[in-house]
């Protein structure tokens, strides 16, 4: 193993045991946010410190063993007890590298999922409402809830844009690579001659922002109006100004949300889409910053790339990031995406873990 890893290690073993000491005290409750960090904090880091415990044990196992190469009757012994050694110290190097990869604080958070029709027309739009459907079977099989918070249907059916809100633990860090161009090849259902006719949309995922820690929105900065909510829904829609419209000026940005029939409701969760909105945009700077010699290939989410093609008359569904392509495009339309999310995530660990080789050498 490196040095420059090995310290880090021992690093987060005193760090263990500033913690343990620290959790053992009388006052340790008295501030329960505080509490909470340190806990979380813990749990982290135990798993780390316990592998790596082992590993050193290994080491000293084989420095034991070493000793007793010279003696004839110990020898069989000892190589043998070295070869078992090694090959634990083998494992857990690769498991310690995995361990010590920075975690995305975003991870475990719900997420706004914002799908928009682009070039195609119709077509495109019939796909957008594809997309979201393919997305909203995923989050069934995965036990997430559903929210729409603004839709804007297409004539002839699926959407213009539709913009959800999905709540479930590991929301963003299943759907965090789906940011970006989706492309569709098939035939139309309104294509009189069978010809393949080529469209596309856009992805957009966000994280849902905290409440309080992440974006702080200034009543100053925003405008909000209120009008009445067009669409299904009733002689309600005719007759209350319930749906909302926020601009956050400083920045333009422009959401809305009209499904629900109370104006209170409404901004709370165009308010929320704001905060995630923002957080996002300030996210993207950082990683511009952090990353400007060094562009991740998954990470980036850039939504004017092409990320992936749906192609209906072969069958198949190619990721360009990672030249995946499977032949299942029915199932994967009904909400299987588990291939896919976990190629994506497995790319995006090998480059991480190039990435830290890189820093260690």
């Amino acid at each position: 193993m490196k040095e420059s890893l090995a310290a880090k290690l021992d690093s987060l073993a005193r760090r263990l045991d500033e913690l343990n000491a620290t959790l053992a005290s009388e006052t340790a409750t008295r501030d329960m946010e505080a509490y909470r960090k340190l806990t979380r904090e813990h749990a982290e880091i135990g798993p780390v410190v316990a592998a790596w415990q082992t590993y050193r044990k290994a080491e000293a196992d084989i420095a034991s063993a070493n000793e007793m190469l010279s003696d004839p009757e110990m020898r069989e012994l000892a190589e043998s007890e070295i070869a078992d050694a090694k090959a634990r110290i083998a494992s857990l190097d690769g498991e310690l590298q995995r361990m010590l990869l920075p975690k995305d604080p975003n991870d475990e958070r719900n997420i706004f999922l914002e799908v928009r029709a682009g070039t195609g027309g119709d077509e495109s739009a019939l796909f957008a409402g594809d997309l979201f459907r393919m997305y909203t079977r995923f989050a069934e099989r995965n036990r997430w809830q559903v929210e729409v918070i603004s839709e804007n249907p297409s004539d002839l059916g699926g959407y213009k844009e539709i913009i959800a809100r999905i709540i479930g633990f590991g929301a963003y860090s299943k759907l965090k690579f789906e940011s970006g161009g989706h492309r569709v090849q098939r035939v139309p259902e309104t294509e009189a001659q069978g010809r393949i006719h080529t469209s596309a949309c856009t992805v957009a995922v966000l994280p849902e922002a905290d409440e309080v820690a992440d974006v702080v929105l200034n009543p100053a900065e925003l405008r909000i109006d209120t009008f009445r909510a067009s669409g299904a829904g009733g002689q309600h829609v005719n007759k209350t100004d319930s749906a909302v419209r926020v601009i956050h000026l400083p920045t333009g940005i422009v959401v809305e949300c009209q499904d629900d029939r109370s104006q209170h409701k409404n901004k709370a969760r165009a308010l929320a889409l704001l905060a995630a909105r923002i957080k996002d945009v300030q996210t993207r700077a950082q990683q511009q910053k952090e990353a400007a010699q060094r562009k991740s290939l998954i990470g980036s989410g850039d939504r004017s790339d092409r990320i992936r093609t749906y192609n209906f008359p072969q069958g198949r569904v190619t990721d360009h990031r990672i030249n995946l392509t499977l032949y299942k495009i029915a199932a994967i339309m009904d909400g299987d995406l588990d291939d896919i999310v976990a190629a994506l995530a497995a790319e995006h660990q090998a480059e991480q873990l190039e990435a830290l080789s890189e820093e260690a050498a």
